[in-house]
């Protein structure tokens, strides 16, 4: 059974035809992305970090939810990590993340998880006000094919939100998951890829698996590999204990970067056929659990939102937490 496409830019959205908006128009939040009487609410605490050494001077905001049954003399939480975060955690946006999870913790159909919201990292002297998700190291921290992000949150970031916040996080990597949009979406496979001793599930919504990388001549950072090779190193790479959902629609970008419709579809054929290789020949190794939700939207995460709560229904069925 089949489960049911950045933020962006004004300038970008003001090319999108009335048709093209349309697609994303048929996509509506339902029962389990609304508040609800009776369930209680979780906190989000909004914090900032700028004491990165992997990213030196960049500054980001970042939010923290905190279910209303977390206890801190309980075991430790489960953990989503969120790129583009204030968009997710936007409780009028499209994703409205702390009200989906408020309402699927309280009805048990997923465990007791901590949000964490970040935005991309931007340089002081290079803010664009008004507009959190075009912050200038915003490429570089996603679109690269690197451990540096990985590493940025596990190393720095999480500590910071465990002492911060003052919640215990789970080591278990079944209990981490990552999740992001466009850049975002791509960034979190990264993450999972990289370090899948800290992060095993991952959710992209119309992840940029296409040729976007850094460019070359800035800070002297030579040109990287971008989201276009994942099929390759899918296909050519022993299988990793993965859990994937992949998002998009038939009516997102197509530019000189790729097209990322097609570059969706090729990630869910490399993870099958990796799959189906791993079966040929007998192995009992892990396998990649996968699930998608094609549809006919844009570069926009209508569609993405209208699921959400069915994909975390998907994402943390089977695991159990600890009591």
């Amino acid at each position: 059974m089949r489960l049911f496409a950045t933020f962006l830019s004004v300038s970008l959205l003001m090319l999108l035809s009335p048709a093209l908006f349309a697609q994303d128009e048929q996509y509506k939040l339902g029962y389990d992305s609304q508040p609800q009487d009776g369930v209680p609410k979780g906190t989000v605490t909004k914090l900032s970090f700028e004491a990165s050494k992997i990213f030196p001077g960049t500054v980001r905001d970042y939010w923290v939810y905190v279910p209303a049954q977390y206890k801190p003399e309980g075991p430790p939480a489960c953990l989503m990590v969120f790129q583009d975060g204030n968009g997710y955690k936007n409780p009028t946006g499209a994703m409205r993340v702390p009200i989906v999870f408020d309402n699927l913790i309280h009805k048990g159909e997923m465990p007791i998880t901590v949000g964490v919201f970040v935005n991309p990292g931007g340089h002081k002297d290079r803010q664009r006000e008004g507009q959190p998700f075009r912050a200038d190291n915003r490429s570089f921290e996603y679109d690269t094919l690197s451990s540096d992000y990985a590493r940025f949150l596990i190393e720095e970031l999480l500590p910071e939100v465990e002492k911060q916040a003052k919640v215990k996080l789970t080591q278990d990597p079944d209990g981490r998951a990552i999740c992001g949009l466009s850049s975002g979406g791509i960034c979190a496979f990264t993450v999972a890829w990289e370090r899948p001793d800290s992060f095993h599930k991952v959710v992209s919504h119309f992840g940029s698996f296409t040729s976007i990388a850094y460019r070359p001549g800035r800070d002297g950072q030579p040109m990287r590999p971008g989201g276009d090779l994942y099929p390759t190193l899918i296909r050519k790479t022993p299988i990793k204990p993965l859990k994937v959902f992949l998002q998009d629609g038939s009516h997102d970008l197509n530019n000189e970067h790729g097209d990322w419709f097609l570059a969706n579809q090729q990630m869910l054929s490399a993870l099958n056929f990796a799959n189906s290789r791993a079966e040929k020949a007998g192995g009992k190794g892990p396998r990649y659990e996968v699930e998608h939700a094609w549809g006919e939207g844009t570069h926009n995460p209508a569609h993405g939102g209208s699921i959400f709560p069915d994909t975390m229904r998907w994402l943390w069925k089977g695991y159990k937490a600890p009591q």
